[in-house]
């Protein structure tokens, strides 16, 4: 059967149920019937992403689950279809499974309310979008389906998502639908790649740029350096030569412009 232009989870149930997960150890052993396209280097594998929160305020966007999601995914996908899991609840666990865990949470939470977004959505810390105000966040990717380069998880650096046709169309497919159906969200690029490619959407018209919140640092651990001096946790002073404090300071001072645009005082915010 061939896919489908968008693809959706109902063309892949089957083939979800029929695929272990634990059975592939490598993109290049992912059956073939979850391709979507290739052009060599390139290819984009389905993932039961399909799940969109359409009550969200605050859309947290990545460049492209990996290898590791796809098969986490997956397995969530089994689980619940065994279970019997009504479609919506059953793509929602598939989406969301291990999303931020371990230490990339702490620093994620931290981040969002040292620039005041707790206030802007009217709870007491980022922390409960986690638990009790899920239904306030949205999480997803510029490239909604797993893309490998050469079978290795893509970056975001090369080929560059703006001018590959295959990227874009994946870009204007996927998240572009997403986007329209958010439109009084705030978009939160995690990393400078996604944040490219955010004001490229903004300039075909797919979102306001006065919502896109660039500067964040990336909560990953490996930027530690960088997340202690936008928490203020390190002076200027005592950073190293790979963190660029005037650029951090920069961010600050139009993420503090943005957040007052949105109606949240400085004072409120740590930016």
């Amino acid at each position: 059967m061939p896919t489908p232009a968008i693809a959706t989870f109902p063309a892949f149930r089957d083939l979800i149920l029929d695929t272990d997960p634990d059975a592939v150890a490598t993109p290049a052993q992912i059956p073939d019937g979850f391709l979507l396209a290739r052009a060599a280097p390139l290819s984009v594998h389905y993932i039961p992403f399909d799940y969109v929160n359409s009550a969200a305020r605050l859309v947290l966007v990545g460049i492209s689950p990996g290898f590791v999601q796809w098969k986490n995914a997956v397995r969530e996908a089994r689980r619940h279809l065994a279970l019997g899991t009504p479609e919506d609840d059953m793509l929602r666990a598939a989406k969301y499974t291990g999303a931020f865990s371990g230490a990339i949470r702490p620093n994620l939470v931290a981040l969002l309310d040292h620039v005041g977004l707790q206030h802007w959505l009217g709870i007491a810390s980022c922390a409960s979008l986690f638990d009790a105000h899920a239904h306030l966040m949205h999480v997803t990717a510029v490239l909604r389906h797993p893309v490998f380069v050469t079978d290795k998880n893509y970056n975001g650096a090369a080929p560059n998502m703006l001018t590959t046709p295959l990227l874009q169309s994946q870009l204007l497919d996927y998240f572009a639908a997403e986007a329209r159906s958010l439109p009084d969200a705030v978009y939160v690029p995690l990393g400078p790649m996604v944040g490219l490619a955010l004001d490229w959407l903004a300039r075909q018209g797919v979102l306001a740029p006065e919502r896109i919140l660039h500067g964040i640092p990336h909560p990953s651990g490996a930027n530690a350096e960088r997340i202690a001096y936008f928490l203020g946790r390190k002076d200027k002073a005592a950073l190293s030569s790979r963190t660029n404090g005037a650029q951090i300071d920069a961010d600050r001072r139009a993420l503090h412009a943005k957040m007052a645009a949105l109606g949240v005082d400085r004072h409120d915010s740590g930016v």
